[in-house]
């Protein structure tokens, strides 16, 4: 058996290396900077151009539209979250029919602006109205609430049904078979084994899925809906300022930002046996 009788002596760190300064990287730096000054020079005309008496008469509808956007996304991403798990099934089902029907569904709501589907449902769906109102449902389809919501519903419920198929496809298939060597039943297996794993891998995608509805519903005020951005409409209305756009625009990065460091604590959370 043989060991060492002189230890290594410690040998100098590497010399830092600087990256040279090329032309891509000027450029950046460049364009980097024009962004700070634009940055800059918007908040220098919001705070020189700043109006207590609009703020104060049209600070409230603001809010108003804000709490109007937030109850529309969450009743259409809670509904689309419903309606999504029997389209995913249908989209994994082995019958022809359910599956060619749950694809059509798909195909045409992730396959069309969300603006043509609320014209085609609040506008279109009008047109019969003789035929609504012998069915019971014109108190339904007269208001352009329900309707956005229901455009936005079925709109997001194709988003969420790809997403959850493929997170659940995503799972080893010898989770399912090792949970029937062990006799459990399908439905043991989905709920606490399948569908954990799937949530996880699905967390992701559908943060992004409520950041891009969120986003979305701008889109509804052109039927009336008094959301955020139909409020702002209404102020820059009666004042012609530009800047009512830049405080709407203010607001959707806030509501932006705040659930994507949510949604980032949430997923580290529910992900730290997963790191090493």
């Amino acid at each position: 058996m043989s060991h060492s009788l002189e230890l290594i002596p410690a040998r100098p760190a590497p010399p830092e290396v600087h990256p040279a300064m090329t032309w891509a990287r000027a450029l950046g730096y460049g364009a980097l900077g024009l962004w700070l000054l634009l940055g800059i020079a918007l908040a220098y005309m919001m705070v020189s151009g700043w109006d207590t008496d609009r703020f104060v008469k049209y600070g409230p509808r603001y809010l108003q539209g804000l709490g109007t956007t937030l109850g529309l996304v969450a009743s259409s991403i809670t509904l689309g979250a419903l309606l999504s798990i029997p389209v995913a099934y249908g989209r994994m089902s082995k019958n022809v029919v359910l599956r060619s029907i749950a694809y059509a569904y798909v195909y045409v709501f992730r396959g069309t602006p969300l603006l043509a589907q609320i014209y085609l449902i609040y506008y279109g769906l009008g047109s019969f109205r003789a035929e609504i109102e012998a069915v019971g449902l014109w108190w339904f389809f007269r208001e352009a609430w329900y309707c956005a919501i229901l455009a936005m519903t079925m709109n997001t419920a194709a988003y969420q049904a790809e997403i959850l198929r493929g997170a659940i496809q995503s799972v080893p298939r010898g989770q399912t078979e090792g949970a029937n060597s062990l006799g459990l039943p399908p439905s043991v297996t989905f709920w606490k084994i399948i569908l954990p794993q799937a949530l996880i891998v699905a967390l992701r995608p559908y943060g992004n899925e409520i950041i891009l509805m969120i986003k979305a519903s701008a889109v509804v005020a052109v039927v009336t809906v008094l959301d955020l951005m139909g409020q702002t409409r209404y102020a820059f209305s009666r004042t012609f300022d530009y800047q009512t756009y830049l405080w709407a625009a203010l607001f959707y990065l806030t509501i932006v930002e705040l659930l994507r460091n949510t949604w980032a604590a949430l997923e580290a959370r529910l992900t730290r046996h997963l790191k090493r």
